[in-house]
Protein backbone atom coordinates (compact mmCIF):
# COMPACT_ATOMS: atom_id res chain seq x y z
CA UNK A 1 0.00 0.00 0.00
CA UNK A 2 1.42 3.41 -0.85
CA UNK A 3 0.44 7.15 -2.02
CA UNK A 4 -0.13 7.01 -5.75
CA UNK A 5 0.41 10.69 -6.11
CA UNK A 6 1.35 14.47 -5.73
CA UNK A 7 3.99 15.73 -2.59
CA UNK A 8 4.49 11.60 -0.95
CA UNK A 9 4.27 9.96 -4.28
CA UNK A 10 5.60 6.28 -3.80
CA UNK A 11 5.68 6.63 0.15
CA UNK A 12 4.30 3.36 1.50
CA UNK A 13 1.95 3.39 4.32
CA UNK A 14 1.83 0.89 7.28
CA UNK A 15 -0.94 -1.53 6.92
CA UNK A 16 -2.72 -3.71 9.61
CA UNK A 17 -2.25 -7.23 9.48
CA UNK A 18 -4.73 -9.75 9.29
CA UNK A 19 -7.98 -9.93 7.96
CA UNK A 20 -10.62 -7.24 9.98
CA UNK A 21 -9.28 -4.71 6.91
CA UNK A 22 -9.72 -5.06 3.28
CA UNK A 23 -7.23 -1.78 1.91
CA UNK A 24 -8.46 -0.07 -1.12
CA UNK A 25 -6.55 -1.52 -4.14
CA UNK A 26 -4.33 1.01 -5.63
CA UNK A 27 -5.70 0.37 -9.51
CA UNK A 28 -9.55 1.54 -7.32
CA UNK A 29 -7.88 4.09 -5.43
CA UNK A 30 -6.35 5.71 -8.59
CA UNK A 31 -8.96 5.58 -10.65
CA UNK A 32 -11.19 7.13 -8.05
CA UNK A 33 -9.06 10.53 -7.69
CA UNK A 34 -8.23 10.63 -11.63
CA UNK A 35 -12.08 11.01 -11.30
CA UNK A 36 -12.20 13.41 -8.77
CA UNK A 37 -9.40 15.29 -10.12
CA UNK A 38 -8.61 19.02 -9.22
CA UNK A 39 -11.59 18.64 -6.78
CA UNK A 40 -9.25 17.46 -4.23
CA UNK A 41 -7.15 21.32 -4.27
CA UNK A 42 -8.03 22.64 -1.06
CA UNK A 43 -10.90 20.27 -0.40
CA UNK A 44 -11.71 19.91 3.36
CA UNK A 45 -12.07 15.93 3.48
CA UNK A 46 -13.34 13.21 5.78
CA UNK A 47 -12.16 10.26 5.45
CA UNK A 48 -15.04 7.31 7.61
CA UNK A 49 -14.07 4.44 8.31
CA UNK A 50 -10.30 4.98 7.26
CA UNK A 51 -8.71 2.34 8.62
CA UNK A 52 -5.05 3.05 7.90
CA UNK A 53 -6.03 6.65 6.33
CA UNK A 54 -4.91 5.40 3.29
CA UNK A 55 -7.76 7.49 1.20
CA UNK A 56 -7.50 11.18 3.13
CA UNK A 57 -3.95 10.67 2.75
CA UNK A 58 -4.30 10.50 -0.60
CA UNK A 59 -6.32 13.77 -0.92
CA UNK A 60 -3.82 15.39 1.33
CA UNK A 61 -0.95 14.27 -0.89
CA UNK A 62 -2.93 15.74 -4.08
CA UNK A 63 -3.38 19.27 -1.91
CA UNK A 64 -6.48 19.10 0.44
CA UNK A 65 -6.42 21.62 2.48
CA UNK A 66 -7.23 19.68 5.86
CA UNK A 67 -8.35 16.01 6.69
CA UNK A 68 -10.29 14.59 9.42
CA UNK A 69 -10.05 10.81 9.66
CA UNK A 70 -12.21 8.60 11.64
CA UNK A 71 -12.18 5.03 12.69
CA UNK A 72 -12.57 2.88 15.66
CA UNK A 73 -8.43 2.17 16.43
CA UNK A 74 -6.82 4.89 15.14
CA UNK A 75 -2.79 3.88 15.98
CA UNK A 76 -1.85 3.45 11.82
CA UNK A 77 -3.60 5.81 10.97
CA UNK A 78 -1.40 8.19 13.18
CA UNK A 79 1.53 6.43 12.44
CA UNK A 80 1.15 6.98 8.25
CA UNK A 81 0.45 11.02 9.49
CA UNK A 82 3.72 10.98 11.22
CA UNK A 83 5.51 9.18 8.19
CA UNK A 84 3.96 11.53 5.25
CA UNK A 85 4.86 14.30 7.58
CA UNK A 86 0.58 15.27 7.83
CA UNK A 87 -0.01 15.69 11.30
CA UNK A 88 -0.42 19.61 10.86
CA UNK A 89 -3.12 19.38 7.94
CA UNK A 90 -5.21 16.48 9.56
CA UNK A 91 -7.60 15.10 12.87
CA UNK A 92 -7.73 12.11 13.86
CA UNK A 93 -11.56 10.89 15.57
CA UNK A 94 -11.47 7.40 17.30
CA UNK A 95 -15.23 6.74 17.40
CA UNK A 96 -17.71 4.20 16.41
CA UNK A 97 -19.36 6.10 13.46
CA UNK A 98 -21.89 2.85 13.33
CA UNK A 99 -23.38 3.02 16.88
CA UNK A 100 -22.66 5.95 18.49
CA UNK A 101 -24.24 9.65 17.64
CA UNK A 102 -21.84 12.31 15.37
CA UNK A 103 -18.73 13.54 17.61
CA UNK A 104 -19.48 17.08 18.67
CA UNK A 105 -16.20 18.06 17.05
CA UNK A 106 -17.45 17.61 13.27
CA UNK A 107 -21.03 19.87 14.21
CA UNK A 108 -20.35 23.54 11.88
CA UNK A 109 -17.54 21.48 9.43
CA UNK A 110 -18.36 21.17 5.87
CA UNK A 111 -16.27 18.66 4.13
CA UNK A 112 -15.95 19.06 0.29
CA UNK A 113 -14.93 15.04 -0.07
CA UNK A 114 -16.49 12.34 2.23
CA UNK A 115 -14.65 9.17 1.70
CA UNK A 116 -16.48 6.13 3.18
CA UNK A 117 -15.05 2.70 2.69
CA UNK A 118 -16.83 0.88 5.79
CA UNK A 119 -16.72 -3.10 6.14
CA UNK A 120 -18.79 -4.61 3.54
CA UNK A 121 -21.97 -5.17 5.50
CA UNK A 122 -25.40 -4.46 4.01
CA UNK A 123 -26.66 -1.33 4.88
CA UNK A 124 -23.52 0.49 6.57
CA UNK A 125 -23.88 3.46 4.68
CA UNK A 126 -27.26 4.30 4.42
CA UNK A 127 -27.40 3.84 8.58
CA UNK A 128 -24.25 6.24 8.44
CA UNK A 129 -25.69 8.40 6.04
CA UNK A 130 -29.35 8.42 8.14
CA UNK A 131 -27.42 9.80 11.18
CA UNK A 132 -28.94 12.77 12.75
CA UNK A 133 -26.85 16.06 11.20
CA UNK A 134 -24.84 13.85 8.59
CA UNK A 135 -26.00 15.51 5.72
CA UNK A 136 -25.06 18.66 6.97
CA UNK A 137 -21.47 17.81 7.00
CA UNK A 138 -21.64 18.16 3.40
CA UNK A 139 -20.30 21.10 1.96
CA UNK A 140 -22.69 22.53 -1.27
CA UNK A 141 -21.15 20.84 -4.01
CA UNK A 142 -19.95 18.27 -1.96
CA UNK A 143 -19.15 14.70 -2.57
CA UNK A 144 -19.29 11.58 -0.92
CA UNK A 145 -17.29 8.52 -2.43
CA UNK A 146 -18.63 4.95 -0.75
CA UNK A 147 -17.13 1.63 -1.74
CA UNK A 148 -19.03 -1.10 -1.18
CA UNK A 149 -19.44 -4.45 -2.38
CA UNK A 150 -20.68 -4.93 -5.85
CA UNK A 151 -23.25 -7.20 -4.96
CA UNK A 152 -24.75 -4.63 -2.78
CA UNK A 153 -27.08 -1.81 -3.94
CA UNK A 154 -27.45 1.46 -2.63
CA UNK A 155 -30.54 2.28 -1.14
CA UNK A 156 -30.39 6.06 -0.47
CA UNK A 157 -34.04 7.56 0.49
CA UNK A 158 -32.66 10.73 2.32
CA UNK A 159 -34.16 13.62 0.46
CA UNK A 160 -31.11 16.08 -1.31
CA UNK A 161 -29.15 13.01 -1.70
CA UNK A 162 -28.40 11.25 -5.40
CA UNK A 163 -26.09 8.84 -6.25
CA UNK A 164 -24.98 10.22 -10.10
CA UNK A 165 -22.08 7.84 -10.85
CA UNK A 166 -21.21 4.57 -9.94
CA UNK A 167 -18.24 2.16 -11.57
CA UNK A 168 -17.47 -1.20 -10.74
CA UNK A 169 -14.17 -1.98 -10.45
CA UNK A 170 -13.70 -6.10 -9.77
CA UNK A 171 -15.85 -6.81 -6.70
CA UNK A 172 -15.83 -3.28 -5.49
CA UNK A 173 -18.28 -0.61 -6.48
CA UNK A 174 -17.66 2.89 -5.73
CA UNK A 175 -21.04 4.88 -5.45
CA UNK A 176 -20.36 9.08 -5.91
CA UNK A 177 -22.98 10.84 -3.99
CA UNK A 178 -23.90 14.52 -4.53
CA UNK A 179 -25.98 16.73 -2.19
CA UNK A 180 -28.66 18.13 -4.70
Amino acid sequence: MRVISGIRKGRKLAKIEGDRIRPTADRTKEAVFNILGPRIREARVLDLFAGTGALGIEALSRGARHAVFMDLNCDIIRQNLLLCRFEPHSTVLCHDIINDPLPDILKGQAFDLVFMDPPYTAGVIEKTLEKEGFVELLAPGGLIIAEHSGKESLQISLSGLDIFRQKKYSKTMISFISKG
